[in-house]
């Protein structure tokens, strides 16, 4: 039997924010020594900042997503 580990949206939430401030350390890095960076490594930092805003995104929808079935949810009880 093959046990799955529990995704919590905090979890989501910290994960997200942990993955977002490496992004930021390596955009600060780049900047900081922008004669030396290669066009490989704006690749990388272009990159790395569409999947930080794409996972964001995700994360936005699905809040989106959960209340609306909540707000459904309450007018259902409503009207019985």
């Amino acid at each position: 039997m093959t046990k799955f580990g529990t995704l919590t949206f905090t979890t989501l939430v910290t994960k997200y924010m942990k993955l977002q401030s490496q992004v930021m350390n390596m955009v600060r890095k780049v900047a900081s020594r922008i004669s030396a960076a290669t066009p490989g490594k704006f690749l990388l930092l272009q990159f790395s900042m569409s999947q930080v805003t794409q996972i964001g995104s995700s994360i936005s929808n699905l809040l989106a997503q959960v209340n609306s079935v909540i707000n459904k949810s309450i007018q259902n009880q409503r009207t019985q």
